[in-house]
């Protein structure tokens, strides 16, 4: 894989609480474009990145059809295959298109979910540190438990992409 295009627009999104899903004062950072990843093995190529960044525990797969969102861990999926809609921050929320080569970093607390067949897309999933993620689906009692675990979550000491000079360490 080439190395990450440093010139890659990164689009930033305000996701407020809305009464179910935490959500975060933190934005959610979409790297367009950012990826160069190769026909066969993207997703090897993309799991080495963010290794070499310190994301890890990851995994390739789609992007699940309902609301879920983690309170232990921030999260970065790289599509390395097809492409979707995806929804952030509950029910009411923004809706973004992601497609191959792109970069989508959700800070811990944020909801999202798959608009389109989860098989339409496949990414790999990173998390700062390895850090373990847990799930959340804005089910009564899940707070005020998953807003203190939030409050815990720490910053990133790199950027998946870009490491030591990315957009999580300007933007976040």
């Amino acid at each position: 894989m080439k190395k990450p295009d440093r010139s890659c627009v990164i689009e930033q999104f305000a996701i407020d609480e809305d009464g179910v899903f935490p959500n975060s004062r933190l934005p959610v950072l979409l790297y367009k474009k950012v990826l160069d990843l190769p026909l066969i093995f993207g997703a090897t190529a993309a799991r080495r990145l963010f290794r070499r960044n310190n994301w890890s525990n990851s995994w390739i797969y789609g992007i699940f059809q309902y609301h879920h969102y983690h309170s232990t861990s921030h999260e970065a999926l790289a599509v390395v295959k097809g492409g979707t809609a995806i929804q952030l921050g509950g029910q009411n929320g923004r809706v973004l298109q992601i497609s191959h080569g792109d970069v989508l970093i959700i800070p811990a607390g944020v909801a999202h979910r798959n608009l389109r067949k989860e098989n339409q897309v496949q990414c790999v999933g990173a998390y700062p540190g390895g850090m373990e993620y847990d799930m959340n689906y804005g089910r009564a009692g899940e707070r005020p438990r998953t807003d203190r675990n939030i409050g815990k979550v720490p910053h990133p000491l790199k950027d998946p992409v870009f490491g030591a000079s990315g957009g999580v360490l300007k933007y976040w």
